[in-house]
């Protein structure tokens, strides 16, 4: 028991560590506030008709009408409660979010580690060089918590997939399938992706080492292992997955059948909407300086910057001045804009580059071709001949925007190459003639791209920003930029100097250690302290208790105005808002309240994404009308005011006449000319659906009217003096919606690019629609079991590993 509790001492106080240094950088959560986060209060109003109904009925509606007139729940709230591995997740995220995604961030990277042979207390401080990179707080801090929780888990994935292929079957088993199932579960399928990148690379490297030893049947052992750990992970998550597949065709993320701008297509995302977010090529050189760009887009310039004298100087008041310096544009590189720089540490790059030098064999040059094409990958539209090729060849590879984020590739493989270095020389497995060699070649290298930017950053770069321009056309005078750019250039200066400081501290450290200079557990507390002065610093400076704020402002975010107040008086069952006082399509604020016409999301349909650009931006009232557009919310002066739209058509109408058309070329340009109240536009592939011959006249004494709403199930009761062309005001959506006429049931189809339509008998009669996709059951068996087989796989392989001292005993 003694050994065991010896053997067991350095992981008791990492986890504790990891847990007061979470909640030490967090430390407002203590005192019962919250984070202020953008996405997440966009989600609480995207989520919010799907949290009411699930709170209400205990069941999930898979299905919201409260954004852009109607669009699947799976990748905004649905919960798959098949899948059991959520219960594990709660279990390891352990206390208060977003803490504890850096908890186990830390704790993951130290969890591989360890299974790299790694010394544990060596092991903690591998932890903070990798869970410490300034862009895990930087999405936090954004509210992407999604994409944090994913990353949380990606390195005991890893550890995992090392352990297989080290012959370690049943725990590369169970650690790889564990983790790649939480992984996936987190719901961010684009860090999973950019992590197999690093899979891939880490297989080949291990390929080349079995085929040098003639091990073929220990590598195929591995990859069987592997593949039924991914199956078992891929099952747990199956609904999620399959879902998320099966909408993404249909939504911006899958290929339109439009023909205009054929340049910028691909078979998912546009190009130009893929690579906004690309970094720059020189750019890339802040991972290594945070501020060689400026840092965030509004930094703050401080009252000992040249802005601030100019200001002063010009004679504004200095509350004034402060205010501005704390607004104006201070990033000037490519990107529209960003939150802060992917600063991976000077000192993580500098042992990224001793490792270079001194770690040997195949290992070393998988992850060095990875990192290098992670960063070219990175640079989007500005290196386009390597993103085209991937974004038309590589599987999936254009489903995913903001190409920026496979950085994250590089943010992984640094510090777990730096840390191969380090575990190098604390095992005193370099001659002092290797590791000179590969001290002085790294810190050349690294130093000197510092030294460069110290001597010559100041004439490298021009500073100026795009921004610049429509602050100078908004009146703001030019000279005023003349002190931006000094200042701009001064930062990237200071932080240069800073990272050369850090460096040579780093360099410094590990040279007492190959040389005896300095005990092995100083060392460790040495390297740690300056890993962590080095990240917490820059950290703060984008995520701070400035972000933090009152709890209950946090978890209701959205105030109703007094047009929100008057629209939801109105109590008529169900109609929409088109409130243009906000970035209508990129707010959730309206759907907050209302069923808008807007909304916030990055997968929204791909026929409403076009209904958009070609209608709804240009208010096209035709197209607001047919979207049963009650209510109009805008600016009357200084004031928000709701009007009511007269032309709303409301739910359901019969239509006396129909246009076919040949494509959607001819679908979505007809919307500009027909009269919605009287015509329907059809696709000619719904042809069978339409009568052959014209259609009656629509008698004054039909009707039609929806008697029960809820997200999932849509009610109507008509009459009706002969059969009728109905047109419903919701989006059409084959994929799970079923129609019904007195409960048997009935054909529907697409009518004026997005809507529903029925042709219905006469008489009066029950309409009903209802949202049930058929692999929504089936998918619930294979989540819980798979889900379980993994859970019972893990709990036999812990608690075989810890009885087996006992057993070996026997």
């Amino acid at each position: 028991m003694k050994q065991l509790f010896k053997q067991s001492l350095p992981h008791i106080v990492a986890v504790a560590i990891f847990f007061i240094a979470s909640y030490a950088y967090f430390s407002p959560l203590i005192e019962g506030k919250g984070l202020k986060q953008h996405d997440i209060e966009q989600f609480r109003g995207s989520a919010k008709e799907i949290m009411d109904y699930r709170e209400a009925t205990g069941e999930e509606p898979l299905w919201t009408n409260s954004m852009f007139s109607g669009m699947p729940a799976y990748l905004i709230s649905t919960r798959f409660e098949g899948n059991k591995l959520t219960f594990v997740d709660h279990i390891l995220q352990l206390g208060k979010r977003p803490a504890s995604f850096i908890f186990f961030t830390l704790l993951g990277f130290y969890i591989l580690m360890l299974v790299m042979r790694v010394n544990p207390w060596l092991s903690i401080v591998g932890a903070f060089a990798y869970g410490l990179s300034s862009y895990f707080f930087i999405v936090i801090a954004a509210g992407h918590n999604a994409k944090i929780h994913a990353i949380s888990y990606v390195a005991p994935m890893i550890a995992g997939m090392v352990l297989a292929f080290r012959g370690k079957y049943l725990g590369g088993l169970a650690l790889f399938g564990l983790f790649l199932g939480l992984n996936l579960n987190a719901g961010h399928v684009q860090i999973t992706y950019y992590a197999g990148f690093v899979m891939v690379a880490m297989t080949i490297a291990y390929f080349i080492d079995a085929a040098i030893r003639k091990e073929y049947i220990r590598f195929s052992k591995a990859i069987g292992v592997l593949a039924i750990a991914g199956i078992l992970a891929l099952g747990a998550n199956f609904s999620r997955l399959y879902f998320t597949y099966d909408y993404g065709k249909d939504s911006i993320r899958g290929a339109t059948e439009l023909t205009s701008r054929e340049d910028d297509r691909t078979t998912g995302l546009d190009k130009k909407y893929a690579t906004d977010w690309s970094y720059g090529i020189a750019e890339s050189f802040n991972m290594l300086i945070p501020n060689l760009m400026g840092g965030s887009s509004m930094g703050d310039l401080g009252t000992d910057s040249h802005t601030y004298q100019f200001l002063q100087d010009n004679g504004v008041p200095k509350a004034q001045a402060r205010q501005l310096v704390q607004s104006l544009p201070v990033y000037w590189g490519p990107q529209p804009m960003t939150s802060g720089p992917v600063y991976i540490g000077a000192i993580v790059v500098f042992l990224f580059m001793l490792g270079l030098f001194t770690v040997k064999g195949s290992f070393k040059w998988a992850i060095l071709g990875v990192t290098i094409l992670g960063i070219m990958l990175a640079w989007g539209k500005n290196f386009m001949p390597l993103t085209d090729f991937f974004l038309h060849y590589f599987p999936g590879y254009n489903k995913f925007r903001t190409v920026s984020m496979i950085l994250y590739i590089a943010e992984f493989t640094m510090p777990l190459l730096g840390m191969m270095a380090v575990k190098q020389v604390y095992d005193g497995e370099l001659t002092n003639e290797r590791f000179m060699n590969g001290l002085k070649w790294s810190l050349g290298i690294v130093g000197g791209i510092c030294l460069l930017f110290i001597l010559m950053g100041g004439t490298l770069f021009h500073f100026e920003a795009e921004m610049d321009q429509m602050y100078i056309q908004a009146g703001y005078p030019p000279e005023l930029f003349g002190a931006i750019r000094t200042d701009r250039a001064a930062l990237l200066r200071a932080d240069a100097i800073r990272s050369l400081a850090f460096v040579l501290l780093g360099a410094g450290s590990i040279y007492a250690l190959q040389y005896k200079k300095v005990k092995p557990a100083y060392f460790i507390a040495i390297l740690g302290v300056l890993i962590v002065a080095d990240m917490w610093v820059i950290n703060r400076r984008y995520l701070n208790n400035d972000n933090f704020e009152n709890i209950t402002r946090v978890e209701v975010p959205f105030t109703p105005t007094n047009a929100d107040k008057q629209i939801l008086a109105d109590t008529t069952l169900y109609f929409r808002v088109f409130n243009l006082t906000v970035s209508t399509f990129n707010d959730a604020n309206t759907s907050y309240f209302h069923k808008s016409l807007g909304g916030y999301h990055g997968a929204k349909l791909r026929r409403y994404q076009e209904i958009i650009d070609h209608h709804l931006s240009k208010q096209n009232p035709k197209v607001v009308d047919m979207l049963n557009t009650r209510y109009i919310i805008a600016r009357r002066g200084e004031s928000i005011v709701a009007m009511q739209n007269p032309g709303a058509l409301g739910n359901a109408w019969f239509v006396d006449s129909f246009s076919m058309v040949e494509n959607a070329d001819e679908e979505i340009e007809a919307l500009n000319n027909f009269n919605p109240a009287r015509e329907a536009i059809v696709d000619r592939r719904f042809a069978e659906f339409v009568p052959n011959e014209s259609l009656s006249p629509v008698d004054s004494t039909d009707l039609i009217e929806l008697t029960s709403y809820s997200a999932n199930r849509l009610t109507y009761k008509y009459k009706a003096s002969s059969e009728r062309f109905t047109v419903f005001s919701d989006i059409y959506y084959p994929k799970g919606w079923t129609a019904y006429v007195d409960g048997e049931k009935a054909d529907h189809f697409r009518v004026n690019y997005i809507l529903r339509a029925m042709i219905l008998p006469e008489g009066k009669h029950e309409v009903t629609f209802e949202f049930k996709p058929k692999m929504f059951n089936a998918g619930y068996t294979i989540d819980l079991v798979s889900s379980l087989l993994l859970i019972v796989v893990t709990l036999a392989w812990v608690a075989l590993d810890y009885f087996k001292p006992l057993i070996n005993k026997k």
